[in-house]
């Protein structure tokens, strides 16, 4: 039996290099085999319209990433493949969201944050050039994570916050209309490679230094043998540590073969010699995918029908969950029967609320927020979720009392009585 749901996007902006295969593509397919993991993979389609301008370009690249991750070994029959924009619940779910979210929390997003900084330091307002959507984007993928209720989101470490964001909104809806959500973590992955460009630089299409993962063998070679090297001449040893040739080989090679590229570059190979194994290693492994990529991308009407039937099982669930919600907030029938009624309502009100969240500084904090959602008192940054977790569960198990203690750890304390009264609700229910 399945047991943990794990969901990954791609947006849907350009084409995937071999920066993407090492660091996304490769280690999601191979995941998507675990006997216990529900997997669900989608194209970010309307993500892409937050960056994109080119309808060409986001049909092209939604093609071009669906082929790549269907080549590379992706089964549709063992994991949920769909393309965003055929989830309509999606859109929908983004706006219940919305309802729910303080722009306060949008105003930390680090896109949007870099976006203003920007424009302060070029004496522009603020927000200029700065979409809607680009300010919304947090609460997009956040409905396209709490939609399906996943557990685990696999994203780099600059992506970390919006899943601590999306966290705050299930936390927040949850709150107001019953538990609804799954809060989701992130899962960091700490060993995926990131591989350098043709330059040396991070492999990235800003930087136009990117290896396309399915050029043709010819262009492949000719790629490869642009890669910057020094002036080391035949025969002069040469450095592993910092050479982009190096890096991109180990990414693929096994640790004899890269044990093997090490002995040869302290014996002084030829650049160009090097620069031709790794294309030979490359190509082996690329060659057989390609085959499978030229076939699909020749034939989009299959990689549609593929698309169509993922969005269809996605929606199995999608439907009547958004249903779910759409009753919950009070979306319904007029002869439907209300099962909020006003003891169960009322019952609900008079609950406060401990939310732990993290911050962009990486540092951990709670906050207590009575039943109309106003901030009773807000914790100083911890270390870790332990500790928080601790200095919560003290605070619900001793209550006022506690207070002297941790006041030190706080860095807003409301008025006392409305924070007693809080906290006996705690430790009266334990």
């Amino acid at each position: 039996m399945k047991t943990l749901r794990v969901l990954t996007g791609i947006t849907t902006s350009g084409t995937p290099h071999l920066g993407n295969y090492v660091g996304a593509i490769r280690p999601t397919v191979r995941a998507s085999r675990l006997a216990h993991v529900d997997s669900y993979y989608f194209l970010a389609d309307y993500h892409a319209l937050i960056k994109v301008g080119e309808p060409v370009r986001v049909q092209r690249s939604t093609l071009e990433i669906a082929a790549t991750w269907l080549a590379c070994g992706l089964d549709p029959e063992q994991v949920t493949f769909y393309r965003q924009s055929d989830i309509p619940e999606i859109p929908e779910l983004t706006w219940l969201l919305t309802c729910v979210t303080g722009k306060g929390l949008l105003n930390r997003a680090h896109a949007y944050k870099a976006s203003v900084d920007k424009n302060n330091a070029a004496g522009l307002e603020p927000d200029d050039g700065v979409t809607a959507g680009l300010f919304m984007y947090p609460v997009l993928m956040a409905a396209d994570i709490l939609m399906f209720n996943a557990h685990k989101v696999p994203v780099g470490r600059d992506q970390v916050q919006h899943i601590e964001m999306a966290r705050d909104m299930a936390a927040s809806f949850n709150h107001l209309y019953g538990e609804h959500f799954t809060l989701p973590e992130a899962e960091i992955e700490a060993h995926v490679a990131t591989l350098p460009g043709l330059d040396g630089r991070k492999m990235s299409k800003s930087y136009d230094n990117t290896i396309p993962l399915f050029v043709p063998r010819d262009q492949l070679r000719k790629l490869i043998m642009g890669i910057v090297t020094d002036s080391k001449a035949p025969g002069e040893p040469k450095e592993t540590e910092g050479s982009a040739l190096f890096q991109i080989y180990q990414a693929f090679a096994s640790a004899e073969e890269t044990a093997g590229l090490a002995k040869a570059y302290a014996e002084g190979i030829a650049w160009g010699d090097a620069k031709q194994r790794l294309f030979e290693r490359l190509d082996q492994e690329i060659a057989p995918m390609r085959a499978v990529y030229d076939e699909l991308i020749n034939d989009p009407a299959r990689i549609e029908r593929t698309l169509k039937a993922g969005a269809e099982k996605a929606r199995a669930m999608s439907r009547p969950f958004t249903e779910r919600l759409r009753h919950a907030v009070g979306l319904r029938a007029l002869d439907s029967t209300n099962r909020d009624t006003p003891a169960a309502k009322a019952a609900k009100l008079a609950a406060p609320v401990f939310k732990q969240y993290r911050e962009a500084d990486g540092q951990f904090r709670f906050k207590l927020l009575d039943a109309r959602g106003a901030l009773l008192l807000q914790s100083a940054g911890f270390a870790s979720p332990r500790e928080t977790a601790q200095a919560i569960a003290r605070l619900r198990q001793e209550g006022a009392a506690a207070l002297a203690d941790l006041t030190p750890l706080l860095e807003v304390l409301g008025d006392m009585g409305s924070v007693a009264t809080a906290l006996d609700h705690f430790k009266a229910a334990d």
